[in-house]
């Protein structure tokens, strides 16, 4: 009887010994490709996964680095032609402009210099928004909070209304030059349509929820979602002095996303619009 006992428990911790084997070849390595996908989704830059486990596994996950060695390549390819196009463009529009100078009727003169430099500002928007500069930059510990007050302190230079309210410092691991930027975009919307912008940083569970509200008429409900698409603008013209290149909300998502987070605009009771994360 306690030979047969043993036998059972010898036989029971063979198969525990085997599942859990089983089990951390299978689970380690779906983990390491979720957690990939994961960083794949924020733009941030690996080594090719390890391909093991069983078939299946390791056929799922070569799929995974050839697509990421594809889009890589195409992020490159991607960059290298945009390149071209900015020194193509620019070319033709400094010849337009000099010509444009040469006009002796000065009502028409000037009526091309604007609408020069409207195309030239907004040649430079796109290819900025395009290059992936975000993208290439390498993560790395910042002070959340002291950034945002520099930032801040910038714009109060400039003469606008710009406060900060936050804790004395806030450790982020991110992409300063991203996250200033979107962060740049969000504050000068907010001057440029509500008359001053006020920032408010918060630890929010395992994360930093930021809001930056204004004082202005806010936007139709209707046409929030829209405000996010490149060149979108409530303002009819393309005057960048009145509606900008209607590009600032579209960096500003694409860094946060970047980031693990989301942006959306609410209008406040009050009144006022408010940046704040998307629920």
């Amino acid at each position: 009887m306690r030979i047969a006992l043993i036998q059972v428990l010898a036989s029971v911790v063979a198969v525990l010994v085997v599942v859990a084997v089983a089990r951390r070849g299978i689970v380690g390595p779906v983990a390491d490709l979720a957690r990939a996908a994961e960083m794949a989704g924020r733009g941030a830059a690996f080594e090719p996964l390890a391909e093991c486990g069983p078939r299946e596994l390791r056929i799922m996950t070569a799929a995974f680095n050839r697509m990421q060695e594809r889009s890589r390549a195409f992020v490159a390819d991607r960059t290298r032609m945009l390149a071209a196009i900015s020194h193509d463009l620019r070319t033709p529009i400094a010849s337009l402009w000099l010509r444009a100078e040469m006009v002796e009727d000065g009502e028409l003169r000037d009526a091309m210099v604007r609408t020069i430099s409207d195309m030239k500002r907004m040649v430079d928007a796109t290819l900025a928004f395009a290059r992936d500069d975000a993208l290439s930059q390498d993560s790395g510990p910042l002070d959340l909070a002291e950034m945002v007050r520099a930032l801040a302190d910038d714009h109060v230079v400039l003469g606008q209304d710009v406060t900060v309210a936050s804790p004395a410092d806030l450790p982020f691991h991110g992409r300063r030059m991203a996250l200033r930027r979107a962060l740049d975009n969000l504050v000068e919307n907010a001057v440029r349509y509500g008359d001053r912008a006020r920032i408010t940083l918060e630890r929010g569970g395992d994360g930093i929820c930021i809001l930056v509200d204004d004082d202005g008429p806010g936007i139709p409900d209707d046409r929030i979602e829209e405000m996010f698409a490149p060149f979108a603008r409530l303002e009819g013209s393309r005057n960048a002095d009145t509606g900008g290149t209607g590009l600032g909300l579209t960096i500003a998502r694409s860094a946060i996303r970047a980031h693990g987070g989301d942006v959306a605009l609410v209008n406040r009771a009050g009144g006022g619009l408010r940046v704040c994360p998307a629920s």
